[in-house]
């Protein structure tokens, strides 16, 4: 798989991590992070990750910022782009079932660095059920 990484100034060791755990399981990975914990915009990471979903460059998104949610909005302002807040495995599970999200966002200031990595494998490893769910998910877009 193709996927997309990036993070603003609270997460390069989640990034770090979870670049390791997807290299180690053979994904190609672009890297849009910063490696500092100088601040920075989640935006300017966010965005980049949000456009390779939307074009097709990247398979799934993975966004990482101190709670999570500014740069999920930041992807969601993209067309096609489904980001979901992710806090534990289950919820990660449920977005790709029940939402067919392709971005999972993270908080880094909430979650640990392993939950981050599990929460990650399972969002990737998880299929969109389709059904009654597609109905939903294709009132999502304006």
């Amino acid at each position: 798989m193709k996927i997309s990484i990036g993070n603003d100034h609270a997460g390069p060791d989640y990034k770090k991590a979870i670049v390791e755990m997807l290299e180690a399981k053979g994904h190609e990975v672009t890297n849009y992070g910063t490696d500092s914990v100088e601040s920075v915009d989640y935006p300017d990471f966010g965005r980049p990750v949000a456009t390779d979903v939307a074009e097709g460059k990247a398979d799934f998104g993975i966004v990482i910022c101190g709670s999570g949610n500014g740069i999920s909005m930041t992807a969601n302002k993209q067309s096609k782009v489904r980001a979901a807040l992710c806090w534990m495995k289950e919820i990660a599970v449920l977005a790709r079932q029940h939402n067919d999200a392709n971005i999972i966002s993270i908080p880094a200031r909430f979650t640990s660095i392993p939950q981050a990595v599990e929460m990650v494998d399972a969002f990737l490893n998880t299929d969109f059920e389709g059904g009654r769910h597609q109905t939903r998910v294709d009132k999502i877009s304006c």
